[in-house]
């Protein structure tokens, strides 16, 4: 939003509610376009083909994706929808930034409404790889989709190079190194890590009221006790029952008791309404059960399980007051929590546990990585992490703090931005349009 506001920007979007279209509002220096979605659209185009089509395909099918002709042509519909409130709203030769899954075919609906605009799309979830990807029946409309974009960016060069290699067998056209030809026109195909407003959190880290409400915390839980955080949407790519069941390992195991060791999870709910989803809580809220059960003290128990979205404030408060953040997503394509955790981490101590599969793990290689679907090896990495000499995590964070300095979030629009400019100009004079390049 920052970004946004700073570049005079027009937001459209879904309101997220079921009412009656709104006119566009002003909110907090911001141009707001609301775009209407019925139920009905909020059924099938996302929680049907969104979220149980291409959420759990994207995220390497780690929860069987389902495939129903009727969740097509609402996607379609909506799409076609944010298209036509962008092609109106937009000025002449704008730039346009259309983000994720849920919009994959407006940057070639778009294209075909309003050739004169420079066109970038980010994914900020995994695309997933040849074999994977082709097992979805309209894998060519998506590919042509985003084709309409001049710039596709993904999290990671893995997904960049999964989409070149896709259009390659799927498509009439031809990817080379991060360029496309589409007709005249070149597409780039390339990675952009995104990341977080360091200064921000830094900033939060740095006030006294939150570093008392963190003192509260630790105190709460226990002085001397090894404190575990868990921040995660509550959604089956998480891997948090996995998680849960290493941390019980290691009380089993006789290596921690209840007296040295807690676990606090927060799992913000999410998509309720999705069956998936409603198994994943109980499955969660089981484990949490059983775990407390079985360990559990007398005013001692070993994971407090909080199912609510925490204000930034009482988050921040909570990665100070946290001696190891585990980050063990099955699939993510960022993960934007890991590097939140290190930027608080203002007296350089501290433990990042991270899954290998999240893109966090290309910068934040200082973490301890660890393969989510090894549940002997996710335990051995927290006893590490909750072993590990201050010095070992001090260099630790430090370097990772240093990476995420280097590359904010507004590096990464900048940077997006940048190459959405760059490549339109060149496909303009590639094709020879008569305008000028903008």
């Amino acid at each position: 939003m920052p970004i946004l506001r700073e570049h005079r920007g027009v937001w459209v979007g879904w309101a997220g509610s079921l009412e009656a279209a709104r006119e566009p509002f002003l909110h907090d220096g911001l141009f707001n376009v609301p775009v209407p979605i019925s139920p009905d659209e909020v059924e099938n185009y996302y929680e049907g083909f969104s979220n149980s089509s291409l959420w759990p395909l994207y995220h390497d099918a780690c929860q069987t994706p389902h495939y129903h002709r009727h969740w097509w042509s609402p996607y379609v519909e909506v799409n076609r929808r944010f298209a036509e409130h962008a092609a109106e709203r937009a000025a002449p030769h704008a730039r346009v930034l259309v983000q994720d899954y849920h919009l994959q075919l407006v940057p070639g609906m778009l294209r075909a409404m309003r050739p004169d605009l420079k066109i970038g799309f980010f994914l900020h979830i995994p695309f997933p790889p040849v074999e994977l990807f082709a097992q979805l029946p309209w894998r060519q409309q998506i590919l042509e989709g985003l084709l309409g974009a001049d710039v596709v960016g993904f999290q990671t060069r893995a997904g960049a190079q999964n989409f070149i290699r896709l259009v390659n067998r799927y498509t009439p056209h031809r990817g080379v190194g991060q360029a496309i030809m589409v007709g005249q026109r070149h597409v780039q195909a390339r990675e952009f890590p995104i990341s977080i407003d360091i200064e921000r959190f830094e900033t939060l880290a740095n006030d006294p009221a939150i570093i008392d409400r963190a003192q509260e915390i630790r105190a709460e839980l226990g002085e001397h006790r090894t404190i575990l955080l868990g921040v995660d949407r509550l959604d089956y790519t998480k891997g948090i029952d996995i998680r849960l069941r290493a941390v019980d390992e290691l009380l089993k195991c006789g290596r921690h008791s209840v007296n040295d060791l807690v676990l606090v999870q927060v799992c913000v709910p999410s998509r309720e309404s999705v069956d998936e989803y409603v198994e994943v809580r109980n499955r969660v809220e089981k484990l949490v059960g059983q775990i407390n059960g079985e360990h559990s003290e007398v005013a001692q128990v070993p994971v407090h399980y909080l199912r609510r979205n925490l204000p930034i404030e009482e988050l921040v408060a909570n990665y100070i007051a946290a001696d190891v953040m585990l980050v063990t997503p099955l699939r993510d394509g960022m993960n934007l929590v890991a590097k939140e955790y290190i930027a608080c981490r203002m007296n350089d101590s501290g433990v990042l546990v991270l899954s290998e599969f999240t893109g966090a793990a290309r910068e934040l290689d200082r973490a301890v990585l660890v393969n989510p679907h090894d549940l002997d090896g996710m335990a051995h990495a927290i006893d590490l992490a909750i072993s590990m000499p201050i010095t070992e995590q001090a260099r630790r964070i430090r370097s990772m703090r240093q990476k995420i300095r280097r590359r904010t979030v507004f590096d990464w629009a900048n940077d997006l931005l940048g190459a959405v400019d760059a490549a339109s100009s060149f496909s303009m004079a590639a094709g020879g349009a008569t305008r000028e390049s903008p």
